[in-house]
């Protein structure tokens, strides 16, 4: 149930042309951690699940106006719907209609979280539009789409993160079922028999020969959209996802698991009895994830499907992006979460929540691409940036006072702000000093930048307990 977010309407002394700080909502899902996210911040741990803090205007639990600033309590969506060319910029609030396009998050990932896929905004609108045209309330358990939007995003590691994300090359694959059949030989017999089966199955399925390059381009699936690039809102070249560009091999694969939940669910039971220590390394993590998924989803289809999937490593300071179509479950870690500023999730298994196979089937991109590793960038003026390809976001890491020889600067950094920015300040603490004055912002606290107070320059007060001044600001991903 939602909380009460304060008032919508926004008092006549809140400017657009202002920094001022934020109090953000915590959604606690049962597969939050209960000590990162306070760990992270300095404060207390509340006792209970804390998945993700959610710093921005989604109509769902949008950031309010901190306490002690004038008009506490106002939401930051109404702030920037009552300003939206002083708070987001004229480009932004053009392209976007008015709304700030990005949310950031901090993810703290106590277990797996559910297998997962988002739409392209074609996918998306036409999906809301149907559900509504249905009668299917907004609030629906059995809902798919929450909002008319895509929701592309990256994770950037603040502790080793592990996932999986997208599919592994089908040959690849293959060979990893080909091991794990090895080494369930002798367990053909009941009660795992339909289970061993089909993963021989999905073993010769994935070794055969590809498609056609003709084939291989060719939709795999009833989609509802294709590429989001000229779309109201939407992203540019590299968010295009859908069903479309797949390999056949892949979609077959999938579709095999859902199709007999039966085999699906011995074969998960199979894969519990494993040892990933006889594994070789290249397959070893793998196992130990499918085999830890069954221990906390029992017989879930979603354990069989983790064995198609690249197994994803972050070290701390890595990054990941996740375009439409991409199959992905964050398994552990803690991260800076950005996304297009959508709740649209269509969720394939290791989950209570509701699963829709056919429309999952139309949204998923069944094709190879390896895993959409996201390094940094160094701008002219020492800022270090995470720009997936994107319209909505970028993600700056503002690093001061480190030790010798860390990746870090003792000088000023002006914030990266192209329209609005959210910073958040994770260690000592920052002041950003902006046309209209300065501000102290400690650990913890997170500030909104309208796009009419620029430029702003940000600065170590003190370091923190690491011996540094650590911040991150998400910012729209270029000019507009």
């Amino acid at each position: 149930m939602r909380a009460d977010l304060g008032p919508a309407t926004v008092p006549d002394d809140v400017k657009g042309a202002r920094v001022f700080r934020l109090t953000s909502p915590i959604r606690p899902y049962d597969w939050g951690s209960t000590t990162a996210i306070a760990t992270l911040l300095g404060r207390e741990p509340s006792g209970d699940p804390e998945a993700e803090l959610w710093l921005g205007a989604h109509p769902d639990s949008p950031s309010t106006i901190a306490p002690g600033e004038p008009a506490a309590g106002s939401r930051l969506d109404a702030v920037i719907a009552r300003e939206p060319v002083a708070t987001l910029g004229a480009g932004v609030a053009e392209r976007f209609d008015g709304r700030l396009p990005f949310l950031m998050k901090v993810l703290a990932a106590g277990a797996p979280l559910s297998l997962q896929v988002h739409p392209t905004i074609a996918q998306a609108e036409a999906g809301y539009d149907a559900e509504d045209a249905a009668g299917v309330a907004r609030d629906a358990a059995e809902r798919n789409y929450k909002d008319r939007n895509h929701k592309p995003e990256m994770i950037y590691a603040l502790s080793d993160f592990a996932a999986l994300s997208g599919f592994r090359e089908p040959g690849r694959t293959a060979a990893l079922l080909r091991e794990v059949l090895a080494a369930l030989d002798g367990d053909a017999d009941e009660p795992h028999h339909g289970g061993v089966t089909l993963l021989g199955e999905l073993a010769d399925l994935l070794s055969g020969d590809a498609p056609a390059a003709a084939d291989a381009d060719a939709p795999s699936g009833g989609s509802s959209g294709g590429s989001s690039g000229g779309s109201s809102g939407g992203s540019s070249g590299g968010s295009s996802g859908g069903s479309s560009g797949g390999d056949p091999r892949l979609r077959d694969a999938f579709a095999r698991v859902f199709d007999r939940p039966e085999d699906a669910a011995r074969a998960a039971e199979a894969l519990g009895t494993l040892d990933p220590r006889r594994f070789s390394a290249g397959s070893a993590d793998s196992v130990a994830t499918a085999v830890d998924l069954q221990a906390r989803y029992p017989g879930d289809p979603g354990v069989v499907v983790s064995l198609l999937l690249n197994r994803v490593s972050l070290a701390p300071g890595e990054a990941l992006y996740l375009p439409a179509g991409n199959v992905h479950a964050y398994l552990s870690g803690l991260g800076i979460e950005v996304m297009a500023a959508s709740d649209n999730v269509l969720r394939g298994g290791l989950t209570s929540k509701h699963v829709d196979v056919p429309e999952l089937l139309t949204t998923v991109r069944f094709a190879a691409l390896g895993v959409p590793e996201l390094p940094a960038v160094e701008t002219e003026w020492g800022q270090r940036v995470f720009a997936p390809p994107f319209d909505e976001f970028a993600l700056q890491v503002l690093d001061f006072g480190a030790a010798p020889g860390d990746d870090s600067t003792s000088g000023d950094l002006p914030v990266l702000q192209h329209g609005p920015a959210i910073v958040l300040v994770t260690d000592g603490a920052l002041v950003l000093d902006s046309p209209n004055g300065s501000l102290r912002v400690c650990r913890g606290e997170a500030v909104f930048i309208p796009a009419a107070e620029a430029p702003v320059m940000a600065r170590p007060a003190d370091t923190g307990t690491t011996g540094r001044t650590r911040a991150f600001a998400t910012t729209v991903a270029r000019e507009f």
